[in-house]
């Protein structure tokens, strides 16, 4: 499988590590910083790094790509750029979507008191966290948990699985694919302590 990954941190770097030890070809990987774990594996790897600030277009989608990875990708991979990835583009959201929807689904998970969350690998769309789930699996919240414990413990390595699991899926020729239930979506803006203090 030819990979472009798209995205920082642990969880970038650890999904390089799989496509790699899984002999996939990795054409290129976008990361915010030089300094980011992703790009420094990349570097390391001899692999092509881009810094995409806001928007990944599709002329920083390398020829030839089968799926981009999206992994902690604070950017909007746009319809041109997945286009240009024979499979479209693949990401991964930490809550069980479509609840949770928006960038800060575990923070908003634990304030609202959730007892279970979960992860989803999903395809991404022009949608924040709306496209067809590709993958799926949960997760007690434990007492005591904050968003760093809940994802060092459970979040956080889910996402790899997932990514896994659908890689071999698609190493078969099979692309998961199910539509999200609007019906139980949920939608939560950046968390932010001291308006919910004030409201």
């Amino acid at each position: 499988m030819r990979v472009m990954i798209v995205g920082q941190k642990w969880l970038a770097a650890e999904l390089l590590r799989l496509c790699l030890a899984r002999g996939d070809d990795a054409a290129a990987v976008s990361a915010p910083r030089m300094d980011d774990r992703l790009a420094a594996l990349a570097t390391a790897e001899g692999i092509p790094v881009c810094q995409v600030p806001r928007r990944l277009t599709g002329e920083w989608v390398p020829a030839g790509v089968d799926v981009l990875l999206c992994a902690n990708a604070h950017v909007f991979v746009t319809a041109e750029a997945r286009g240009k990835a024979r499979l479209g583009a693949l990401g991964y959201h930490p809550s069980l979507l479509p609840r949770h929807r928006g960038r800060d689904a575990i923070r908003w998970a634990l304030h609202m008191g959730d007892v279970v969350t979960g992860g989803t690998a999903y395809w991404l769309d022009d949608g924040a966290d709306t496209g067809p789930i590709a993958a799926q699996d949960w997760c007690w919240v434990e007492p005591g948990d904050t968003p760093e414990a809940l994802w060092h413990r459970a979040l956080g390595p889910m996402g790899l699985r997932l990514f896994d699991q659908v890689l071999a899926a698609l190493d078969t020729g099979a692309v998961p694919s199910a539509s999200q239930d609007t019906r139980m979506a949920t939608w939560e803006p950046s968390f932010n302590p001291g308006k919910l203090a004030a409201s």
